[in-house]
């Protein structure tokens, strides 16, 4: 059964404020995951020692990977990635549109990778939405407008997994559940499993949303020490299958 994970890493930072990229790496490796969808990374970036984390995870966890870049401050870069030892592809990866009256909120973006499973290309889309509400409205139209699902049309082998930011009571959840299912509520057993913050998780603000082609099999964040301490949210884990016929 394949397992997807999404995890915001805040670059690395745990709520303890030690950067340890093994650590992260740990978390995702303890879940044995096919496919990690990654948000807040840092590659090149002088507060977490220059590193690349894209590369040092993927190289950790035996994968390969795609990054994109949400931010460039000259050499340094941060955004988000995708990650995988299944056969694969990048499709596409580009920005999303901010507030039109607030120019200096954090820039967002998306992923976009096909991953094959079982000779079926699933398409994976990761994206990192920001925190302003009429921002995420405005991003979460786009993800679902033409250049995003909308170019996905008739694969219905899709998700579109990340940190949104966003609760069920939303404008920009509502927008997404126009199309697609959230995997939370299309489990077997539904569960609200929140993600933020990791010590005491309250908030359900990651969530992965799915296409007719994808069945849940469940849906659960990690609970360990370690979990709770190497980021501000924990991983959210989606087990699926891909329907037949």
């Amino acid at each position: 059964m394949p397992r997807i994970l999404s995890y915001n890493v805040h670059r690395c930072v745990g709520v303890d404020r030690i950067l340890d990229v093994g650590r992260i790496a740990d978390v995702i490796a303890a879940q044995a995951p096919d496919i990690v969808a990654l948000q807040e990374i840092d590659v090149g970036r002088a507060r977490t020692g220059g590193i690349d984390q894209a590369h040092q995870l993927a190289q950790r966890l035996g994968m390969a990977f795609h990054f994109n870049a949400a931010l460039r401050i000259e050499q340094e870069q941060y955004g988000d990635a995708i990650l995988t030892a299944l056969p694969e592809r990048l499709i596409k990866a580009g920005a999303l549109p901010g507030h039109p009256r607030l120019s200096r909120l954090e820039p967002r973006g998306a992923l976009w990778v096909a991953v094959t499973i079982a000779g079926v290309e699933l398409q994976v889309i990761n994206t990192h939405l920001g925190l302003v509400p009429r921002e995420q409205w405005r991003q979460s139209e786009a993800l679902a407008g033409p250049d995003w699902l909308g170019a996905a049309v008739g694969a219905k082998a899709v998700i579109l997994i990340g940190d949104f930011n966003a609760t069920p009571r939303t404008r920009a959840y509502r927008t997404l559940t126009a199309q697609l299912k959230e995997a939370r509520r299309a489990a077997p057993r539904p569960t609200r499993t929140p993600t933020f913050p990791s010590t005491m998780p309250v908030l359900a603000i990651d969530h992965a949303f799915v296409g007719s082609g994808i069945v849940i099999e469940a849906v659960r964040t990690p609970l360990d020490s370690i979990s709770r301490l190497a980021s501000d949210h924990l991983p959210l884990i989606v087990d699926f299958h891909l329907a037949t016929g």
